[in-house]
């Protein structure tokens, strides 16, 4: 194994998440902030760990294969959040809370610990959404250009090109990266300059743009999104995190290239607006004929927001308008149903993602039209192409470590003392990078401050099992792996 090629990407990777901690410094001496100092500092020893990294082992060697794209896809995602600790830990956070921060902040899961957010400074705040907006691009290219390639959770179906890893991988993910990059900035750009023509301050709108496009959900105020509900900002906060949600190959062809049939010819879009626009009206039409007195002032107020939180939820954005765990037990049930759901593959997004759901219903269909009729070949069809047996398995491994890692969550976070519903939704938000759980403890008008010590490293480790979709986790267990 090239350990050589990891350890480089990786120091190169700290030194790029140290410089990124320039602009909050920067923010910091021109607000005046007592601790200016913090981001300066956590900036030099990132960028001088990272770079004695790569200095260490004299530089990049000349390919990388899959055995060390599944090591260095786990590592960076393990070793970055520990670096991204370091100004929490210089603003006085315990390791505990700057760790949960960190993991939450680049996994884009979005529960936080922090409170007093109206007041704390906007460096800090700017750094948070930065973790959330780097984690997203990090994200969108480990899941359009690394996934298909290791064939993780059913991902081969994305694949762009050979799977062949010997020599090609790195000069691919600068392709694929740069590509989406370019995406990723426009249509951040373009909603920071939406949020700022809604009412947004400048700040405000860049800091929510990132935590949008990313899927992430950290916000600038205590009461999340609820501190622009005066405002148009959520209408535009809705598309927005929709289109996060929307696979970025997608969104690619039709910004940079023009082509916009795939769009809307691609399953997972489809699904995923059904879904979302559904799941909306059935929790309106649910308290329009039961709830007395009612939530919503009107029907299209409550139609809004519905679809918000529910895209926000399904996306795994977390942004809450409204204390959504108070309308009634049918709405909590169709959320926490939502937290599982996800978006599209290749997007910013969580959860099982569209085509797992579409391709898990299709074959137990499948599977019962066999029982009835065991000589009858049922083949289990995507996209107009059938789904290899390979594919199919991929994509139930994955369903069932999902569920699996849901399950032993749950149970682990009941055990330190949360009540039931806490757990699961706490269980839920974390595998699913969701953010907000339900519940007083963990709902969208709480934190996961107050939850026990232990109850939080269980939450981030879920957290990174979820965004690094298992199976690339479980692989580096296996003594296969360590012995090629």
């Amino acid at each position: 194994m090239q350990l050589r090629a990891v350890i480089f990407a990786i120091g190169l990777m700290i030194a790029l998440l140290g410089a990124a901690m320039i602009p909050s410094a920067l923010l910091d001496i021109a607000d005046g902030t007592e601790q200016w100092h913090v981001f300066l500092i956590s900036a030099a020893i990132s960028i001088l760990i990272g770079a004695g990294l790569a200095v260490l082992v004299g530089g990049a060697p000349p390919s990388t294969g899959a055995r060390e794209a599944f090591l260095l896809t786990v590592m960076i995602w393990i070793v970055l959040p520990v670096i991204a600790t370091i100004p929490f830990l210089n603003y006085g956070m315990s390791f505990t809370d700057s760790m949960f921060e960190s993991v939450s902040g680049l996994t884009t899961t979005g529960a936080t610990v922090m409170t007093g957010l109206d007041t704390t400074s906007r460096g800090i705040l700017l750094w948070r959404a930065i973790l959330q907006w780097i984690g997203g691009i990090g994200i969108i290219v480990t899941a359009i250009a690394i996934l298909p390639m290791l064939r993780v959770g059913g991902m081969q179906l994305f694949q762009i090109e050979s799977s062949d890893m010997s020599g090609k991988f790195l000069p691919r993910i600068t392709e694929i990266t740069a590509q989406t990059g370019i995406v990723y900035v426009i249509i951040s750009s373009v909603c920071a300059i939406s949020y700022a023509a809604c009412g947004m301050s400048a700040f405000d709108a860049i800091a929510h743009a990132m935590t949008t496009m990313s899927a992430g959900g950290y916000s600038t105020h205590d009461t999340s999104f609820g501190y622009f509900s005066d405002t148009p900002a959520a209408y535009a906060a809705t598309v927005f995190m929709f289109v996060a949600g929307l696979p970025f190959s997608l969104l690619a062809l039709m910004i940079i290239h023009g082509r916009w049939r795939p769009m809307f010819t691609d399953p997972q879009p489809r699904l995923y607006a059904f879904l979302a626009v559904g799941f909306a009206t059935v929790i309106v039409v649910w308290h329009e004929a039961v709830v007395d007195p009612p939530i919503f002032n009107h029907i299209f107020h409550g139609f809004r927001q519905a679809l918000f939180n529910i895209i926000s939820i399904m996306t795994g954005t977390g942004y809450a308008s409204a204390p959504y765990d108070t309308w009634g037990e049918p709405a909590v049930v169709i959320f926490l149903i939502a937290t599982f759901l996800g978006g599209c593959a290749g997007s910013a997004a969580c959860g099982i993602k569209m085509f797992r759901l579409e391709i898990s219903f299709k074959a137990v269909l499948a599977y019962a039209s066999q029982i009835v009729r065991p000589n009858r070949v049922v083949r289990v069809r995507y996209a107009g192409r059938v789904v290899s047996s390979d594919t199919l398995q991929s994509v139930m491994v994955f369903v069932f470590l999902y569920l699996a890692t849901f399950i032993i969550a749950t149970i682990l976070l009941s055990m330190t003392g949360l009540d039931l519903l806490s757990a699961i939704s706490a269980s839920a938000t974390s595998v699913s990078n969701v953010g907000p759980g339900l519940g007083p403890l963990v709902g969208p008008s709480s934190t996961f401050q107050d939850i026990p010590e232990v109850a939080k490293w269980i939450c981030f480790i879920t957290m990174l099992m979820g965004r690094l979709e298992f199976v690339a986790v479980f692989t580096l267990m296996t003594a296969r792996f360590w012995k090629g």
